[in-house]
């Protein structure tokens, strides 16, 4: 059994703000529209999640794609 694993990085050509949804859904197999839709959705409970994005946008690096 072989398992590919996919280096997390912030897409370049699929970048709505940043590239980090488009990245994280490269990364597991997702759909970036799917996974902004998510974020989006996380955005209306109480919680941190744009300080994370932000956070995300400075450590990850940008990819090739």
């Amino acid at each position: 059994m072989t398992t590919t694993t996919t280096k997390l990085t912030r897409s370049r050509s699929d970048r709505v703000l940043g590239g980090v949804c488009a990245g994280l859904a490269h990364r597991f197999g997702w759909k970036p529209r799917t996974m902004r839709l998510a974020f989006v959705a996380s955005c209306l409970l109480p919680g941190p999640q744009f300080l994370l994005y932000l956070a995300l946008w400075i450590v990850i690096p940008a990819g090739d794609r």
